[in-house]
C-alpha cells in the first residue's frame, strides 16, 4: 500500500517563485513533479539561480514538459553546460498527467509552475497548478481586496 502524500508540500529551500501567477489565475488545484535535471542545471538552481516567470507546462505525447523556464548556465560548467531554456520533462505519475489533460482540454484550464524548490531530500521539485485565467474585473476585485486586508490590519494595529 502506498504512503499517503502530506497536505502540503516539503519545501526545504525555495529556487525560483512566480508571485505572479497567483494575480493573473485562479488556482484550481495544485501538483508536485519533479524535474529532469542535468548536472549543471542542479547546480545553477542550487546557486540560487532560476526563473520560472514567463514559463508554463505543456502535456506532449503523454509526457508532461516545463517549456520556457530559465536556468543560466553554470558559471563553471565550460562545455558541458546546458542550454538556459530548453524544454525540461516534468516527471509525475500517469494518473496525474491523465488528470491534467482532461482540465486543460475539457475545462480551458492552463498549466503553470508557481515554484521551483528542493526537497528534504535535496531533490529539485516544481509545484505546478491546474489553473484559469483572471480578466480584467478579477484582477481589480483582487486588488481591492488585497488593499482593504491591509488596511484593516493597519486600523486594527493602531486602535489596538
Amino acid at each position: 500500500m502506498a504512503r499517503p502524500k502530506p497536505a502540503t508540500f516539503d519545501k526545504q529551500k525555495i529556487v525560483a517563485e512566480n508571485r505572479r501567477a497567483r494575480f493573473d489565475y485562479f488556482i484550481e488545484d495544485t501538483f508536485e513533479a519533479g524535474i529532469a535535471l542535468s548536472g549543471t542545471e542542479v547546480k545553477s538552481l542550487r546557486g540560487g539561480e532560476g526563473s520560472i516567470a514567463e514559463s508554463y507546462a505543456e502535456i506532449r505525447n503523454g509526457e508532461a514538459w516545463l517549456v520556457n523556464a530559465n536556468v543560466p548556465e553554470f558559471s563553471h560548467g565550460n562545455r558541458f553546460n546546458h542550454e538556459p531554456k530548453r524544454p525540461r520533462k516534468l516527471l509525475l505519475h500517469q494518473r496525474e498527467i491523465e488528470k491534467m489533460v482532461g482540465a486543460v482540454e475539457r475545462k480551458g484550464m492552463t498549466l503553470i509552475p508557481l515554484m521551483v524548490y528542493f526537497n528534504s531530500r535535496g531533490r529539485a521539485k516544481v509545484e505546478l497548478a491546474l489553473a484559469r485565467g483572471k480578466q480584467t474585473h478579477d484582477k481589480r476585485q483582487t486588488i481591492k481586496d488585497r488593499d482593504w486586508k491591509r488596511d484593516k490590519a493597519r486600523l486594527l494595529r493602531d486602535r489596538g
